[in-house]
């Protein structure tokens, strides 16, 4: 009797010693530092249409300017923008109820937590930019110099951490002068600088269509191999946006394993689109040719 009362006291005391040590994990736990403060509630907004959380692997058009989107974006630059002129531009981004959202609130998305999608009024000056965490919590800084004049529209595309689905915010911002008019004509193959660009839809574009797209990069004269490089963590990158700059849709190639290289003279990568509206658009293409980006544009129309 005595030994059976031992053993349960060596067995209490076991049982007091791991629960303190699981009392004191849960307190040092507790007290480490984890990442976001925001919440899935932060990023929801009251009445009327607004922005849905967006699967990054489904990417569609998004009308970003036609409904309200839970995450705002106001800018301020260090000098009056002007053609040319290289600009810094402070973003802040704040989530629906007012909190700053920083790096720690972001998740690494094709290799940066930010995207900046930034266009002129005739869809001619298209750049990609990648803004970086400011001095502030929710401020945000990025340079670009602007080839064009009239009202620019930036697009921002980013994933939270407290949703992990991408949403989208819009700005603007004025350069003086004159505004260009889009091109009146359509195009599949566009030439700069010695390459030739080619996007091949495998049907006519129709509103809501899901319709396949093959970019292919190929030397204009001489035969040379095309050293494509990632870019992004992606072989290529394309962006659609119609000519109301009403939103855009961000499309990444079908998984490519970046180990292996892709055919030299002719590389070749498939992407698929759905819009939602007829009019006028135009896709950009962004892709890295031995250690420089380039980017092309196709002009096309989408029928009802």
């Amino acid at each position: 009797m005595k030994a059976s009362w031992s053993l349960s006291v060596r067995q209490q005391r076991q049982i007091a010693l791991i629960t303190a040590g699981a009392i004191a994990l849960f307190i040092v736990v507790r007290r480490l530092p984890t990442g976001t403060n925001l919440a899935h509630v932060d990023f929801q907004v009251s009445g009327g249409s607004s922005l849905q959380f967006c699967d990054p692997a489904n990417p569609a058009f998004i009308p970003v300017v036609a409904v309200k989107s839970p995450v705002t974006m106001t800018l301020a630059t260090d000098v009056p923008p002007a053609l040319g002129r290289l600009t810094r531009v402070t973003l802040v981004l704040r989530t629906a109820s007012g909190k700053p959202i920083g790096p720690q609130d972001l998740l690494m998305t094709h290799t940066k937590l930010l995207h900046l999608m930034v266009v002129d009024p005739s869809l001619r000056d298209y750049q990609h930019v990648h803004p970086i965490p400011g001095r502030a919590t929710g401020e945000w800084t990025v340079e670009f110099a602007p080839r064009r004049a009239g009202h620019y529209r930036m697009f921002a595309d980013f994933t939270p951490a407290a949703t992990a689905r991408g949403l989208y915010a819009s700005a603007e911002l004025e350069v003086p002068g004159q505004p260009d008019l889009p091109p009146a004509e359509n195009n599949w193959v566009y030439e700069a600088d010695g390459w030739r660009f080619t996007l091949t839809p495998d049907a006519p574009l129709r509103v809501r269509a899901v319709v396949n797209l093959a970019l292919t990069v190929e030397s204009v004269g001489e035969s040379r191999p095309v050293q494509l490089e990632p870019v992004m963590g992606a072989y290529a990158h394309l962006v659609a946006i119609d000519v109301a700059r009403s939103g855009f849709a961000h499309l990444h190639p079908r998984p490519v394993d970046l180990n292996r290289p892709l055919e030299p003279f002719r590389p070749r990568l498939t992407f698929q689109v759905q819009i939602p509206n007829a009019g006028r658009y135009v896709i950009w293409s962004q892709v890295k040719i031995s250690g420089q980006e380039r980017f092309a544009p196709f002009w096309f129309e989408v029928e009802p």
